[in-house]
């Protein structure tokens, strides 16, 4: 592609920055500057009246060429693989994935298993972020997106290992790891990533329409608050993996129908708060944002919490648990 992705990926990088996502942790914006993310989007899904138009590298039209590449370096997540009109997987978003990987924490020679392989473009951050291909894990469960993460990496000239099988489990066989990311939503946090994490390591998941980034005590606790942004990923498929319901919140007042804080509420009770209560609950305590929220995982389950774990709203998440380690 020659200087022609250079500029546009330089372009990226200040997109990425002018929305704050480097500022926690600035060493992120080199690795971005560096990793040509066109390498692990060679085709791509992008949404059309009645369905999905493909983009892809090799068109012979070179109009279609220059809009596949333009679009691979637009921050908006991509579509790359569909079954039956269902979305399986996607590039996430740029700028969240820089937010998400900066809420991480990770810092040099620590090990990272992340839950959810993709395209592969987040693991080979990872991996120059790190400097050592061989400290980054990833798991997915379809074995054709590990086989297709496995080329772009190779493209791009990383090594991470790459393992298909079930995320919910973590890996065992690479363990233990002092960073999780998973790039999926959950319905619950699953116990054997706890038991896979070191003590004082941190996981960072989407939950409920959020982020919540837990630090680990040992493999029986686990716990933290909610980063400030919203998040909305393919749920983790899987062993045990269960969705609920959510309460509708229509007769509610349109400031609440069209919050996205109280959906989040809403999502995050999953249930255990009727939307009329929650909807009180929700004016008393000032619209709260979501880090104010947090979630604690122990052997009595998961609970969702507004300000203190100890407090008094404190909720059970009706969700199925993951695989037990």
């Amino acid at each position: 592609m020659g200087g022609r992705d250079r500029g546009l990926r330089a372009a990226l990088v200040r997109e990425i920055g002018a929305s704050g996502a480097f500022d926690a942790d600035p060493v992120w914006r080199e690795a971005f500057a560096a990793v040509p993310r066109h390498l692990f989007v060679p085709y791509y899904y992008v949404g059309v009246v009645g369905g999905y138009e493909r983009r892809w590298g090799e068109n012979p039209d070179p109009e279609a060429r220059e809009r596949w590449l333009r679009g691979a370096y637009e921050d908006t997540p991509l579509a790359i693989r569909l079954r039956d009109g269902e979305l399986l997987s996607s590039s996430s978003q740029p700028s969240l994935m820089a937010l998400m990987l900066a809420g991480l924490e990770v810092r040099e020679g620590q090990s990272v298993l992340e839950i959810g392989t993709g395209s592969g473009y987040n693991a080979a951050l990872l991996a120059h972020r790190l400097g050592d291909d061989d400290l980054v894990t990833t798991v997915d469960l379809d074995p054709d997106i590990t086989e297709s993460a496995t080329r772009h990496l190779d493209a791009a000239g990383h090594r991470p290992a790459v393992v298909t099988g079930d995320g919910a489990r973590g890996v065992p066989a690479r363990a233990p790891f002092d960073r999780i990311i998973a790039t999926c939503a959950l319905s619950s946090v699953p116990r054997a990533w706890l038991a896979q994490c070191r003590p004082g390591g941190r996981i960072l998941a989407p939950f409920a329409t959020g982020l919540v980034a837990l630090t680990v005590r040992d493999a029986g606790h686990a716990e933290g608050r909610f980063l400030h942004t919203p998040a909305y990923f393919v749920p983790l498929r899987g062993a045990s993996r269960s969705w609920q319901e959510q309460p509708d919140p229509e007769g509610l007042p349109a400031t609440a129908r069209g919050s996205d804080l109280f959906r989040f509420l809403l999502a995050l009770t999953g249930g255990a708060l009727a939307p009329l209560e929650a909807y009180g609950l929700w004016e008393r305590e000032g619209r709260p944002r979501r880090e104010r929220y947090g979630l604690t995982v122990d052997a009595e389950g998961d609970r969702a919490w507004l300000d203190d774990p100890e407090g008094p709203h404190t909720w059970p998440v009706p969700a199925a648990r993951g695989p037990e380690p």
